[in-house]
């Protein structure tokens, strides 16, 4: 791969205006404790503290695609890793949020994605309310991302006993799937303290995603990936958007010439106003303007994790 470091002084300066200009309080405070002169976690915690809801869930969008005031499971992965980013996801913080999560919990052991207290409130159409009183079903895509974090601090809590072993098996049982819920099985397998299980079911995983086509390999070639059912036209997902850090295990799934491809697409995607895009449908022009910000961030994340892997 290139040794020039992509993340340059002129590319951060532009993402930098585009948060100040344009992004919310919490990506505002992540970005300046993540990138500024000095780390500022008390400033992440007092920005993720507004989106608190009672009972220990997070809600008032927090998560873009979700709005209102009612918590939801799919609003918790953006604070944990929020606390986590701050250094401040102990036994203490992560109690009310596990103790919350356990009463919504589905008899399967995983988390819903939203629960019919969302019905009310303005949502996508890809986002389907399950109906009042119906048996909640656990997904991967939202419990997969949930565990990761709590298992990287090594958080002890009944809940995420049941919860790591309803991963366990929804990993191991994937079959049919889509870049969303490879991302939060990913999350999982990286986070995992079973590592020599992890790269085996990540292997298989990899696997799968080649066969389904699930990445785009050659951003000059869409046609040679599938657009998932419900996405968006151009909602790809490439080499980085698996492996967002060069320890993840899907990095092995994947060429240098592959990965250099897409980290090239990917620095080249920051719009002149200094913000990377979205690429999922837009049923809302304020939330797409809420998600950019956490999107510029993640891709400022990842460029300088693997401008850091190549300088080592």
């Amino acid at each position: 791969m290139t040794r020039t470091a992509r993340l340059t002084t002129t590319r951060l300066d532009a993402a930098a205006n585009f948060l100040w200009t344009s992004g919310r309080v919490l990506e505002q405070r992540r970005f300046s404790h993540l990138f500024g002169p000095r780390p500022d976690p008390v400033g992440v915690l007092a920005a993720l503290g507004a989106h608190c809801a009672a009972g220990g869930g997070f809600a008032f969008g927090l998560e873009p695609d979700v709005r209102g005031p009612a918590p939801q499971p799919i609003a918790v992965p953006a604070a944990l890793l929020a606390l986590e980013e701050a250094g401040a996801l102990d036994g203490t913080r992560a109690r009310p949020v596990c103790e919350w999560l356990a009463e919504v919990t589905a008899p399967d052991g995983g988390v819903p994605v939203v629960l019919p207290s969302l019905r009310p409130y303005p949502r996508p159409a890809f986002l389907p309310v399950p109906e009042e009183g119906t048996e909640p079903v656990g997904a991967l895509l939202c419990t997969g991302q949930i565990v990761a974090p709590l298992l990287r601090q090594a958080i002890d809590h009944p809940w995420l006993t049941a919860a790591t072993a309803f991963c366990r098996a929804a990993v191991e049982n994937l079959g049919e799937t889509h870049p969303y819920e490879v991302g939060a099985a990913l999350r999982f397998l990286d986070a995992t303290p079973d590592t020599a299980w992890a790269r085996k079911v990540a292997t298989r995983l990899g696997e799968l995603v080649r066969e389904q086509r699930l990445v785009l390999l050659d951003p000059d070639r869409p046609e040679e990936a599938r657009i998932t059912p419900g996405y968006a036209p151009g909602e790809y997902h490439l080499p980085h958007d698996y492996a967002r850090t060069p320890d993840s295990l899907a990095r092995a799934w994947f060429t240098d010439e592959e990965l250099t491809r897409g980290l090239d697409h990917l620095t080249a995607a920051q719009r002149s106003d200094g913000g990377w895009p979205i690429n999922w449908v837009r049923w809302s022009a304020n939330t797409e303007s809420e998600a950019r910000p956490g999107v510029t961030l993640q891709a400022l994340i990842t460029l300088r994790a693997y401008d850091d892997a190549l300088a080592a």
